[in-house]
């Protein structure tokens, strides 16, 4: 099972023994156990949660990480895998009684095939390097999170992360052939195939997305897909939410898969603007960015039929890029928009639930309700196609009621997303911030299953201990202080 973090424990002469034997493994300049150098280590992206490690290895090799699992299985030490740090739900905070294993050495793209379409990298190459890295064969990888220019491929497929370009290229998951991994073992095994089939359990669409906790990824096949002849960008303006929440909708309706399809409201509009100056319209209630990309005169045909259902949708006004620097001027902004963000707040929480795009109105509505209630801003935006919302909370960490604030704020979202109808995460991955809303959504046989995956990769619960599935107790005593406070927005509590 998937053991608390409080399970594992170790003694001074422990934690000693540890480090000696990482030594033995690798060179000393690749062991870190002085809490300077671990300090940089200490959480991921959901900076709101932090905690030092016991010790940080960085290998340079499989071999090597191959024989720090051995070693923490014998030792009965948790890991927990980490790539850049950019994840937002906490997966990558360190274990205190662990041993935190840095990927990041393993940056070499090691394969460019340009027949299949394909590359072999390894998990800490850059997502935008591969794209870099075969532009003059004018392919790229599609998958393209805000972070794209500084997070990792072995991050990408721990959290399954996506991008503006999701709805028509899809998440990670789409994207990838293939995963070599280590098990908690040290046992070396290949999940996918560089067929478009491979015989037996899908294994590969488990292993994506699972948060480091039934394998360390070593290698990665990426599918790469051909640049389009040409890319435009709508930028539609709105006087209401709800006008730019249903004409979302109202556009899927119509047959229309746009590359990318995102929403911003007015607070996240203004918060942008003057960090990017992306020429988005300022005084518009909410604006959505809509790409179309194929032949010139596929795109023609489509920009016309989009503009014609914004129209009908209320779009009080519409902008087309004309120019290739204008549309990526367009999405700058919106994959700025966190960044921005830390110009305006001392700190944000940035949340990361999925609703059905007929609710989306009726979602954003229900936020701005919520920012009266707790007495904090939240900007929009989102990945509107597939219903993939990331309202930033702004708070001050300084001033401790609004971090309870903040964080009660972002577990009633996610909550609502559940309530009607959604998940809480589509793309940032559970780890330590959703583990409470797990409870939420799932039922006591589900989490069962959840277990019973884990148990049969890493059944001592070592690899990454403490996130991503609640234990029992823990939804127990979480539904408890809900029901006791009149909280729980659910009749269907999980029964534990």
């Amino acid at each position: 099972m998937n053991a608390p973090v409080e399970d594992f424990q170790l003694s001074n002469a422990q934690r000693e023994e540890v480090i000696a034997e990482l030594r033995k493994v690798l060179p000393d300049h690749l062991v870190l156990d002085d809490t300077e150098r671990k300090k940089p280590y200490e959480c991921d992206g959901l900076s709101l949660y932090r905690q030092l490690p016991m010790v940080v290895v960085l290998p340079e090799t499989e071999h090597q990480v191959i024989q720090i699992l051995q070693l923490a299985k014998r030792l009965n030490v948790p890991v927990v895998a980490r790539g850049a740090g950019t994840g937002l739900s906490g997966g990558a905070q360190p274990h205190p009684a662990g041993i935190l294993l840095g990927m990041a050495k393993f940056n070499r793209i090691i394969h460019i095939d340009q027949i299949a379409r394909k590359a072999i990298v390894q998990p800490g190459v850059r997502n935008l390097a591969i794209s870099e890295a075969v532009a003059h064969l004018n392919l790229y990888y599609a998958p393209d999170p805000s972070s794209q220019i500084a997070c990792t491929i072995g991050g990408n497929v721990a959290e399954n992360s996506g991008g503006v370009h999701c709805l028509k290229y899809g998440l990670t998951v789409h994207n990838v052939m293939k995963v070599r991994g280590l098990t908690m073992d040290g046992e070396v095994v290949e999940f996918g195939s560089e067929a478009p089939d491979t015989p037996g359990l899908d294994l590969l669409n488990l292993v994506v997305g699972s948060e480091g906790m039934l394998v360390v990824v070593t290698e990665v096949t990426v599918k790469l897909v051909p640049k389009p002849a040409l890319a435009q960008v709508i930028m539609a303006s709105f006087d209401d939410v709800a006008k730019a929440g249903d004409s979302v909708a109202a556009v899927i309706a119509a047959g229309i898969i746009p590359a990318g399809l995102e929403m911003m409201d007015q607070r996240a509009s203004r918060m942008v603007e003057p960090f990017v100056n992306a020429g988005y319209d300022t005084e518009a209630a909410a604006i959505l960015l809509l790409e179309s990309d194929g032949t010139p005169e596929e795109v023609a045909e489509e920009i016309e039929t989009m503009s014609q259902v914004l129209r009908g949708s209320g779009a009080t006004a519409i902008k087309v890029s004309q120019t290739e620097a204008e549309r990526i001027r367009f999405w700058a902004g919106r994959k700025n928009a966190f960044p921005a963000a830390g110009r305006i707040s001392p700190d944000y929480y940035c949340m990361d639930g999925t609703i059905p795009r007929r609710r989306l109105a009726d979602v954003l509505n229900a936020i701005t309700a919520m920012e009266s209630k707790y007495g904090l801003r939240c900007a929009n935006v989102f990945h509107a196609g597939d219903g993939n919302l990331h309202p930033l909370i702004m708070f001050d960490a300084n001033i401790p009621d609004e971090v309870k604030r903040a964080e009660d704020f972002g577990f009633e979202i996610l909550e609502l997303c559940v309530e009607v109808g959604g998940t809480v995460t589509g793309e940032h991955g559970v780890g330590i911030e959703k583990i409470n809303q797990m409870c939420v959504q799932f039922s006591r046989a589900e989490l069962d299953a959840f277990f019973a995956v884990k148990k049969a990769f890493d059944e001592p619960g070592l690899l990454n201990p403490g996130k991503a599935i609640p234990t029992l107790h823990r939804c127990a005593e979480y539904g408890r202080m809900h029901v006791h406070k009149g909280e729980m927005p659910f009749s269907d509590l999980p029964r534990f």
